[in-house]
């Protein structure tokens, strides 16, 4: 078999040998149960530090979406280690993909396409995903398809969102994680125009980075959720919280994210106090970053719309998505931002599922199926792209 003697890693030809023993018999696919044509894609994630597999349909199924986090590997360092990252990728992603099928309950043979995520991201975890793909996609001879990460995000509610109340394009769409922070106007399903970026830090590192700075646990779900637990505290079982002025919102009336700035706040107040932190303390901290975070976010979402609309151009959906997009807090005060800006007319607000705003694999399935519907493939020598603007992604 010569593609395998060019340079199939072990860690694939694990994958291949376990896929193989995926019996074939017992699997009814979405194809057989309805009489129907569908396309099945398998698609690959990882970009940062979730190993990630799914099995979606071109029906918008979802048959499998396995996710292996690393956050318990990372926690000492305080942020992902790149080469921790990757050993754990080589580690776990045999076993994702297996179990992918296995909980779709079809065969590696009922996969008509193979999707991974091309970039950006850190390069050497990438290139896990990256070469599984190819080489399953090389030995079975399917179809092969390289997604834009933050492409990804943005499409995953036209895969969750009910069929009557899909976004229509044009639409803004706020892309809040831990790499990035960005405000896109979204024109089609691979035209996205950038209208504000952050000038330092994204908003998912600066919770990162105030959660260490508070001394709070990573748990299961890492730093920013244990950040936005700690602020859900009810006041009853605490002692009276301590005075705290509101952080300030960066650059007032320009189209452009500061996080650093309110990282550096909560860092500047921090040292400043004598004593260590009391846990009153710890949550009335948490609370003003959380707060002045969300009014960063509404100030400059609100801003976007205005200056659409002077420029003619009407939107009536936004879509928000990222891991940060999972925090409620910012939800209720987004969704109270649009309402105040449009009472008229309501701007309506979505959000994927809780478990598909963090990285997932479904949405690297999705984002690639209008290519292999089209019949647009990738060769299976495509170019990783660990640094791509997503106003290039079809250069």
């Amino acid at each position: 078999m010569p593609i395998l003697g060019s340079g199939l890693c072990r860690q694939n030809v694990l994958l291949l040998r376990r896929l193989r023993d995926v019996p074939l018999t017992a699997h009814r696919t979405f194809r057989a149960r309805t009489g129907r044509r569908t396309f099945t894609v398998l698609g690959f994630e990882s970009s940062a530090d979730d190993t990630c597999a799914a099995v979606v349909t071109s029906w918008r199924q979802i048959l499998s979406n396995v996710v292996l986090k690393q956050h318990d590997l990372h926690e000492g360092f305080g942020g992902i280690h790149p080469s921790v990252a990757i050993e754990a990728h080589q580690r776990n992603m045999p076993g994702a993909v297996r179990m992918a099928l296995e909980q779709a309950c079809i065969s590696i043979h009922d996969i008509d396409g193979i999707a991974f995520t091309r970039g950006p991201g850190i390069g050497g975890c990438l290139s896990v995903g990256s070469n599984a793909a190819k080489s399953l996609a090389a030995a079975l001879g399917k179809p092969l398809v390289g997604v834009h990460h933050m492409q990804a995000h943005a499409l995953t509610p036209l895969l969750t969102t009910p069929t009557s109340d899909l976004p229509q394009f044009p639409f803004l769409t706020l892309l809040i994680s831990g790499g990035h922070t960005l405000l896109l106007l979204a024109s089609s399903l691979t035209s996205f125009q950038i209208l504000a970026t952050t000038a330092d830090a994204s908003i998912g590192r600066a919770f990162d980075k105030t959660a260490r700075a508070l001394g709070l646990s990573w748990g299961t779900r890492g730093p920013g959720a244990a950040l936005e637990e700690l602020c859900r505290v009810t006041d009853d079982e605490l002692e009276s919280l301590p005075d705290m002025q509101p952080f300030a919102v960066p650059m007032p009336g320009k189209l452009a994210f500061s996080f650093a700035s309110l990282q550096s706040s909560v860092e500047r107040y921090i040292s400043l106090i004598e004593e260590p932190l009391s846990s009153s303390h710890k949550i009335a901290l948490a609370r003003a970053f959380q707060a002045a975070a969300a009014r960063q976010l509404c100030a400059k979402l609100t801003l976007s719309l205005h200056k659409l609309e002077l420029k003619n151009v009407i939107v009536r959906d936004v879509v928000v998505s990222g891991g940060v997009a999972s925090n409620m807090f910012l939800r209720e005060k987004l969704r109270a931002a649009l309402d105040e800006y449009s009472s008229d007319e309501r701007i309506s607000l979505h959000f994927p599922p809780l478990e598909l705003c963090t990285d997932n694999a479904a949405m690297i399935a999705w984002a690639s199926m209008h290519r292999f519907l089209a019949g647009d493939y990738d060769d299976y020598t495509v170019d990783l792209r660990a640094k791509w603007s997503i106003e290039d992604i079809m250069i």
